[in-house]
């Protein structure tokens, strides 16, 4: 069970505001500061756990700014525009991945590979740990964390028959169960939202990652051609994205130590695209 998100429902149930818990060590403070925080620390390690191989090297983003990029071109997406919770639902996209921000900050080398541990390949106790930080950082805003729990569940999904992957699925709907609780509002009004936050998700990966198979979510397709990410059905105008990156070598790492000093040492490039029908 997760004390942390679990005790922030039941308060803001009631009416109070996060200030200080011992599991969740202020709550209401960590969601305003986590942009700062996931800044001052890729600005201090040049840090990422999305890594997209290029000639020459290794291009790295970090979580949160993949993230804020889906927030920011979906603040463009026409089929959203109208929806009575958009702001919140823009919020969850911004939010989704707040929990890999120690981990981008802290990054870690592959020992089969000597490469970087990235979102696909970190350990399992890496994948598993972000998700419930990441919920506890928006209790206060609890229709945003069921969305981000609801995101978890899903993009985990194919792991449902892994026996080591039962007790984060319990948790976590634990902890969608008390956020949507907490807010109001129902299990169906989260399924009608909630597509907004993984066709944003599975966008900015497709941009970020450089997958050129095409990927599909429900009604829409997702193909990377070029700088272009073409979405099918988009119902909106072209849309301009930029993201930063850092490029390391593309070689093995001995060490934690040496791939960190390799990300300090790299300087940031901008990638430039386009999100379009």
């Amino acid at each position: 069970m997760f004390p942390s998100v679990l005790d922030s429902a039941t308060f803001i149930a009631r009416g109070f505001r996060i200030i200080s818990n011992p599991h969740s060590a202020g709550l209401a403070r960590e969601s305003e500061d986590l942009r700062e925080r996931s800044t001052r620390a890729t600005l201090l390690e040049g840090v990422a756990v999305i890594s997209r191989a290029v000639d020459g090297g290794v291009q790295l983003i970090t979580q949160p700014d993949h993230a804020h990029l889906a927030s920011r071109f979906m603040e463009h997406y026409v089929p959203l525009a109208a929806r009575a919770r958009r702001a919140v639902i823009l919020r969850a996209i911004a939010e989704h991945d707040n929990g890999w921000a120690e981990e981008d900050a802290a990054p870690t080398v592959n020992p089969e590979t000597g490469g970087i541990a990235d979102f696909v390949s970190a350990p399992l106790s890496v994948r598993q740990r972000v998700w419930p930080r990441g919920v506890a950082r928006l209790a206060s805003e609890p229709w945003a964390a069921a969305l981000v729990a609801q995101h978890a569940i899903t993009v985990y999904d194919r792991y449902r028959s892994d026996a080591l992957w039962n007790p984060f699925f319990k948790e976590m709907e634990e902890a969608r169960a008390a956020m949507i609780q907490a807010s109001g509002l129902t299990l169906e009004d989260l399924a009608v939202d909630y597509p907004f936050v993984r066709l944003a998700d599975l966008i900015s990966l497709t941009f970020c990652v450089g997958w050129t198979d095409q990927q599909r979510y429900r009604e829409w397709t997702v193909q990377l051609s070029g700088t272009r990410v073409n979405v099918i059905p988009w119902g909106g105008a072209e849309i301009p994205i930029a993201i930063q990156a850092r490029v390391i070598p593309n070689r093995p790492f001995r060490s934690d130590a040496e791939l960190r000093e390799a990300l300090r040492a790299a300087s940031p490039i901008t990638l430039r695209g386009v999100v379009a029908a």
